[in-house]
């Protein structure tokens, strides 16, 4: 803090002494490219909360790739920066004691809520495999830290956690922690430090939007002329029409009965399923960005150029833009890394694509915009939230030709708890503690609606149901 005071308008680089060799001068600028972002990197798996957290924190930003840059709150002390700008949005904010490790925790889970853009950035170091045995963090500042930047609840469902999975009774932990008050209430503005970036991530400046639709004419018609409007036109919109009926042909008669100002590539299909659809229409991008959009949304004539403004600015290459419906109101109005993806509103540049494609296994279940977003992330693309431009979300009701499904594990005994798709993303993301805090929270949710005298028979089930699950998950 005082070097941030002394050096107000600089950059600072902290380095263990054992990496001080090892540091990639070179990369810096292009890692630190605007002044809210905060990185920093250690190669050893065990983090300083020992993945003890995952206990109370599902979010995908615990389960670090390390071989990417990947967004987490998570931080070392061996190597990482920060601007002094954004540190002194700190002063008073955290109290400053011996424990670094602790700070930077801090600083992270609170910066990111309100616009701070954190990552393990392996690009940081030249040898990537060398790391600094850290201190982690005992079972006091685990507590500690979970009172501090989480509701209250929260360190007595660690408790209960710790005791049925670990055979642990931190009762003292616990007591320990009662006493120090939140941080994430604290009057953190980043809003007053400007960013421009200095990555160049448009060139072209060209897009292609894909819609995948069935059974939606009109709807599908205004989005159509929404973007016939945009002061940037897209190149091409890629429209993947379904219809599972076999025999039929498409409705959407006004594509070549009217004149658009871009291509129209028209795909018609007798198989059904957003997936399948929108892995069609990614076949077709020949752009060097892509709007994924849904079939039942509207939206202002400066958007595309309002977002590509934004994309400049933030040196980003993958958006999902807020997208409500009519009475909704605006929740999260901070520019933010954000653990979601919208299939139906999001901006991707078309080279982020290469490796990644909505997987088929999630067709007709739950999960695939989710999975879609991690596959992102795991080839070391983040995802930013903006809070505008805005798109609205008319929520049509169904079109027709849909039919009821009949998943593979209906003449099941018992019933799969959570879905099998749910369970299969939380398999493939998550860390095992994230996945066994999931499963406590899901349990109390549900033991909440039983009667007393049935909680015996109800944990039976409920372990057969999230076994039937499990296996399901594997399967498909």
């Amino acid at each position: 803090m005082i070097l941030a005071k002394k050096f107000p308008v600089d950059r600072l680089i902290w380095i263990h002494i054992t990496m001080e060799s090892n540091i990639n001068w070179e990369a810096l600028d292009s890692i630190f490219h605007h002044d809210k972002i905060m990185a920093s990197f250690n190669k050893d798996s065990e983090e300083y909360f020992s993945d003890g957290i995952g206990y109370i924190d599902e979010s995908i930003f615990l389960n670090v790739n390390k071989n990417v840059s990947y967004p987490t709150w998570l931080t070392s002390s061996a190597v990482g920066g920060i601007s002094s700008k954004v540190l002194l949005q700190f002063e008073d904010k955290i109290k400053l004691k011996k424990d670094f490790d602790y700070f930077l925790h801090s600083l992270a889970k609170m910066g990111a809520i309100k616009g701070l853009f954190c990552y393990s950035e392996p690009r940081l170091v030249i040898d990537k495999t060398i790391s600094v045995p850290s201190e982690k963090a005992n079972i006091y500042t685990l507590f500690q830290f979970a009172k501090q930047h989480y509701r209250t609840r929260w360190i007595f469902i660690l408790f209960f956690n710790l005791l049925i999975f670990e055979k642990r009774f931190p009762l003292a932990a616990l007591l320990y922690s009662l006493p120090f008050k939140k941080r994430n209430k604290g009057n953190i503005d980043l809003s007053t430090i400007p960013v421009q970036s200095k990555l160049i991530v448009l060139d072209s400046k060209t897009i292609d939007v894909v819609i995948p639709t069935i059974g939606r004419k009109t709807y599908l018609y205004d989005v159509l002329k929404d973007l016939s409007q945009q002061t940037h036109l897209p190149n091409n919109v890629i429209i993947v029409e379904q219809n599972p009926i076999q025999g039929s042909i498409s409705e959407l008669d006004y594509l070549t009965k009217e004149e658009w100002p871009f291509g129209i590539k028209h795909i018609f299909t007798h198989q059904s399923g957003a997936c399948n659809a929108r892995n069609l229409a990614m076949s077709q991008i020949s752009s060097e960005w892509v709007f994924l959009s849904d079939d039942d949304i509207r939206c202002d004539k400066n958007l595309i150029k309002d977002i590509f403004c934004k994309i400049e600015q933030y040196g980003i290459s993958v958006v999902t833009t807020s997208c409500l419906q009519k009475h909704e109101k605006l929740v999260y109005k901070d520019i933010h890394q954000t653990s979601i993806f919208g299939s139906g509103y999001s901006f991707v540049k078309s080279s982020c694509l290469i490796n990644v494609s909505f997987t088929m296994a999630l067709e007709f279940g739950y999960g695939e915009d989710f999975d879609f977003g991690m596959q992102l992330r795991q080839e070391g693309f983040d995802v930013i939230y903006f809070p505008d431009p805005a798109i609205l979300h008319l929520k049509a009701p169904f079109g027709g030709f849909r039919i009821k499904l009949q998943f593979p594990w209906a003449n099941e005994k018992y019933q799969p708890k959570p879905s099998p798709t749910i369970m299969y993303t939380k398999q493939k993301y998550l860390s095992p503690k994230q996945i066994k805090g999931y499963k406590l929270r899901l349990f109390i949710k549900s033991i909440k609606k039983e009667s007393l005298f049935n909680w015996v028979e109800f944990y039976t089930t409920f372990k057969q149901r999230w076994n039937v699950s499990l296996d399901w998950s594997k399967k498909i």
